[in-house]
């Protein structure tokens, strides 16, 4: 394998090695345009033949990647998309960057990941290096892709390389993109290790190599269980400060300024986005077949399902004091993905207040300048424009996604209730949110 890694790395070194990206979503285009724009040969495979053409005609589809940046990539001839993947074959490293979403018992769902790396088993050759990208649980690389992979007679350690590094993908996050977010990689073998290591040093500067590839798919869970845990937590803060009289808010403000051995989370509707709702749910699993229960994990879990109902359950004590009932007010719903500034609605908590709030007879628009159309459970849901008519026919605004564009004066101004799951009236304009605003 000693010569097999020195042929490897001295493709990497020079950049010639041709870079495979399997999976052209909000991780993989990302990644195949940084590594373009760092000079790798990237040829980008998606089942989707209009994401690969939309690449290939310098169109992006990603937030996080614009038309120019892709452009720019695809005119030097540095960056090509198919849906051919008898075309692995030309790569040296294959990225698998494709969805691990949950079934609705909870239960992982790696089909994605299996149909990935089977189409990379058929094409497998000698010196490639296959990554795996995708969040799952630990031991996926070892015990799913690795047999897989090695079905037709090529051996880990022996004639290819292997290894896991997980996606760290924060969608709209203004500081941090793929090219400045430390990369983890964790390999089959030592030497798998570092060819993966060399190969995203061409792209990311920090890049921390850990003793195995489960090791590198436990630190993904343990980086979104963190979240998912202080947030549930933070959200338990939120009800007991309601019962106590106390603005949550402030609280968590003041309790800010300490500058040690604290770290600020804020209460919400609910949990959103492909990661934190999700990936503790594959540590979940993976223990109970060992039978050991993650206690932890599954209150925090429990406590930010029930966010949205809370939510609901307070927009109608809302207009209740108001003497209307939930039954035939108008509601809009202000904003409606699950972060700010994105146009991602992926679980996002604001689908199931809509849904709840229509299951006792409201009637439900929305307005949110990321997401033109809408339908929560098969059904459209009205967009409204945000105008000052649109506000004042309403019996109740709930705010569900704190888009920084949103003019708030104007929704303190003129909505005659509004109930906000985000504080983002009160971030935008403090006291000057007014007696109708009520907060989480």
């Amino acid at each position: 394998m000693g010569e097999l890694l020195d042929q490897f790395l001295s493709r990497v070194a020079d950049r010639s090695a041709r870079v495979g990206v399997v999976g052209l979503g909000y991780v993989g285009l990302p990644l195949a345009e940084v590594f373009a724009r760092r000079g790798c040969r990237v040829l980008g495979f998606d089942v989707d033949v209009s994401k690969a053409a939309a690449v290939n005609a310098g169109r992006s589809y990603i937030g996080d990647v614009t038309d120019a940046q892709l452009a720019a990539q695809v005119e030097a001839g540095r960056l090509e998309a198919t849906a051919d993947f008898d075309r692995l074959g030309e790569a040296d490293a294959v990225l698998i960057c494709v969805p691990t979403p949950l079934r609705k018992t909870l239960d992982p769902d790696i089909s994605f990941v299996v149909g990935a790396t089977d189409a990379v088993a058929r094409r497998l050759r000698r010196g490639q290096l296959v990554v795996l990208e995708s969040t799952t649980y630990p031991g996926t690389t070892a015990e799913v892709v690795q047999p897989r992979l090695e079905a037709g007679g090529l051996k880990v350690g022996r004639d290819f390389f292997l290894a896991f590094s997980p996606e760290r993908v924060d969608p709209s996050n203004p500081r941090f993109k793929t090219e400045n977010t430390p990369k983890v990689v964790g390999g089959a073998t030592p030497e798998c290790g570092a060819a993966a290591a060399a190969l995203y040093r061409l792209a990311i500067p920090e890049v921390h190599v850990v003793s195995s590839a489960a090791s590198a798919e436990m630190v993904k869970l343990l980086e979104n269980t963190f979240r998912l845990i202080n947030i549930g937590l933070v959200n338990e803060i939120a009800q007991v400060c309601e019962r106590l009289g106390l603005d949550v808010w402030e609280i968590i403000d003041a309790a800010a300024t300490k500058p040690f051995g604290f770290m600020p989370f804020y209460p919400g509707p609910g949990l959103g986005g492909h990661c934190i709702p999700i990936d503790p749910h594959y540590l979940s699993w993976k223990l109970r077949s060992m039978n050991f229960f993650t206690r932890f994990i599954d209150l925090a879990a429990e406590i930010n399902r029930g966010m949205p109902r809370h939510v609901v359950d307070r927009v109608a004590l809302l207009l209740n004091e108001a003497r209307k009932p939930v039954n035939g007010a108008k509601v809009l719903a202000l904003g409606v993905t699950y972060k700010k500034d994105t146009a991602d609605v992926r679980e996002s908590p604001a689908l199931d207040v809509i849904e709840l709030l229509r299951e006792r007879g409201a009637e439900v628009s929305y307005h949110d300048p990321f997401v033109p159309r809408l339908a929560v459970a098969g059904r459209d849901v009205p967009f409204a424009p945000l105008t000052a008519e649109t506000l004042a026919a309403q019996d109740v605004v709930v705010v569900l996604s704190d888009h920084s564009s949103v003019d708030y004066a104007l929704v303190a101004e003129k909505a005659p209730l509004v109930f906000d799951a985000r504080n983002a009236l009160g971030r935008a304009l403090g006291a000057a949110a007014g007696p109708r605003v009520r907060r989480l």
